[in-house]
């Protein structure tokens, strides 16, 4: 089976920034290849804290690997999303 690319289809695929916006265009991630870029740092805030899930958002909405190897996996409990909630 031969597959043709046209121009829209070329353009579409420089446009996909994210892997949300893979599975939009596919119905899959099995395409999706995150890009590293200098923005693609480390970080030292604690597993499970917000800041650690805010950073990990953004990762995502950028098109950056979720989990980058020097990363902490220190936990604060202090500091982990829901501590204290009475649930």
């Amino acid at each position: 089976m031969k597959v043709r690319l046209t121009r829209s289809c070329v353009v579409q695929m420089a446009r996909i920034r994210n892997v949300f916006e893979i599975i939009e265009l596919y119905g899959h991630d099995e395409n999706f290849e995150p890009q590293t870029t200098p923005e693609f740092a480390p970080t030292s805030a604690p597993a499970g804290s917000r800041q650690k899930l805010d950073i990990l958002a953004e990762r995502i909405q950028r098109g950056m690997p979720l989990w980058h190897p020097e990363d902490s996996t220190e936990t604060s409990a202090s500091m982990l999303v829901g501590a204290g909630d009475d649930r």
